[in-house]
């Protein structure tokens, strides 16, 4: 069995090829968010027929800018919650793994306490 995180030779794949995965993915996605502006300028215009060609530009010009400007910011939004996310889950992941630890102790004093009462009867 192949492990993805690792290379033929078993040997770990190097951090850049998920950073390159995640960059061309990343432009590919913004670059269809930007395809996909563009052809809602072109239909948002496509009803003023009485726009001139440089006007129809200029409105689709602003139309796309002010689209892409407010995908930024909702990414940008996400990203952030994103990051609030995994600083909440890895805060809860640490105290559950201290309450896991200290009620394994626990356990175990329990268990040793039990075997030494047992051995002095």
């Amino acid at each position: 069995m192949n492990d993805p995180g690792r290379r033929a030779d078993g040997l770990p794949k190097p951090a850049t090829d998920e950073v390159l995965g995640n960059e061309a993915e990343g432009y590919l996605l913004w670059r269809a968010r930007v395809a996909e502006a563009e052809q809602r300028a072109r239909e948002f215009t496509g009803r003023m027929d009485w726009l001139t060609t440089s006007q129809r530009e200029e409105v689709e010009r602003h139309h796309v800018h002010d689209g892409l400007l407010r995908a930024r910011h909702d990414l940008e939004r996400i990203a952030a919650r994103c990051a609030s996310l995994r600083r909440e889950y890895e805060e809860r992941y640490r105290l559950l793994r201290r309450r896991c630890v200290a009620g394994t102790l626990a356990v175990c004093l329990a268990l040793v306490f039990l075997a030494a009462l047992s051995l002095t009867r």
